[in-house]
């Protein structure tokens, strides 16, 4: 699979489906959805930032970025404790990519480990991960070695996910490692805090030029590895490496790092109740607004961007203890730009919370 990151920082094990898959628009994409099609049968076409958007992001991964590699650097003392310097990174297209790329980084340099591999694979939630792409790391590479890793939790689909898949795999482990962890769902993080991961407020130009992860009968064959498209078009926009490289700066490697949780800046902003999960607090929106299908309910940061960028969002929810943070500028810019409602609710496990809106209402 094409891809503007290095060969040496990731192996994309992907088929290549560019100029074979025509892009839907947001609408007709968000009513498909909601009528049954599996959201993995199309792709979105791409939200082109405003220059007001674009420059808010520069602001965030000016101010996050430190943030966000002390996360990598616990999470990457944890995977290395676990699973030493015979390690191997699945990171989980396209979200997960970028942190495999930093996670491999920091244990490079910091072990002097000249040759973690790193593949990036897809997972679908409803269609499990890729088995072939995993056969293809199995023959290579012993089950045990292996690491899954993504951006962060939302409330724990993937990682459901990511069981389900793995109930044939014994030697291989289930468990998800990601910077950010809100929902209280897997030890392998870097912080329980809903924090901002800049590569979250971009699409394909953070993440390799790459397009999410596809998967539909009469394209993607029974041997094949699950689609995506290369977008060549953007190259000239790509701003995968300034995330990778300014976040780089951060990493120290002569300090010990301590379990448990980071802090953020002088004060831990962490406000979590560590003994809720955050399906919990997902379950209770659901009864407020009165929405019968928690899929369309996506908490944290990521996934309230996300619902921004690339579905149709009914009303984002923002933490009334976070309404003068800047951590969320980038969403109420965004919602600004597509006319949604924002609403300042107590929320516990999360900053933010994306609402997408039901297919009578669209």
């Amino acid at each position: 699979m094409k891809t503007s990151y290095k060969k040496e920082d990731v192996i994309l094990l992907l088929k290549d489906i560019t100029g074979i898959v025509p892009f839907s628009s947001t609408r007709e994409r968000e009513e498909k959805i909601q009528r049954g099609t599996h959201y993995s049968e199309m792709l979105p076409i791409e939200y082109k930032p405003t220059n007001e958007y674009l420059e808010m992001y520069q602001t965030a991964l000016k101010n996050y970025s430190k943030i966000v590699a002390n996360a990598t650097s616990i999470v990457s003392e944890k995977i290395y404790k676990n699973k030493g310097s015979d390690v191997v990174i699945v990171s989980l297209a396209r979200a997960g990519t970028p942190i495999g790329i930093l996670i491999k980084e920091y244990l490079s340099k910091k072990y002097n480990l000249k040759d973690i591999k790193h593949y990036s694979i897809s997972i679908i939630r409803g269609k499990e991960i890729d088995h072939n792409a995993l056969k293809y790391i199995l023959d290579r590479h012993n089950g045990k070695d292996i690491q899954f890793v993504d951006g962060w939790i939302g409330k724990g689909a993937i990682q459901k996910e990511l069981k389900k898949s793995l109930e044939n795999y014994s030697d291989i482990s289930p468990e998800l490692a990601v910077l950010s962890d809100p929902a209280n769902i897997t030890k392998l993080c870097g912080t329980r805090e809903d924090i901002l991961i800049p590569s979250s407020c971009l699409n394909a130009t953070v993440s390799g030029l790459i397009s999410r992860t596809f998967l539909k009968e009469g394209i993607i064959g029974a041997g094949d590895f699950h689609g995506a498209v290369y977008y060549w078009q953007l190259e000239n926009e790509d701003l995968s490496y300034d995330f990778i490289e300014e976040v780089k700066k951060y990493f120290t490697y002569d300090r010990e790092i301590i379990s448990g949780e980071v802090i953020t800046d002088e004060k831990s902003l962490n406000q979590n109740n560590p003994e809720q999960k955050g399906i919990i607090e997902v379950l209770s929106i659901a009864e407020k607004f009165q929405i019968g299908d928690i899929n369309l309910i996506k908490p944290g940061i990521g996934e309230t961007t996300r619902v921004l960028l690339r579905r149709v969002p009914w009303k984002i929810l923002i933490n009334k203890k976070n309404r003068n943070d800047p951590v969320l500028l980038h969403l109420l810019r965004l919602a600004q730009e597509k006319d949604v409602a924002v609403e300042y609710y107590d929320l516990n496990n999360y900053k933010a919370c994306g609402i997408i809106k039901e297919y009578l209402d669209i």
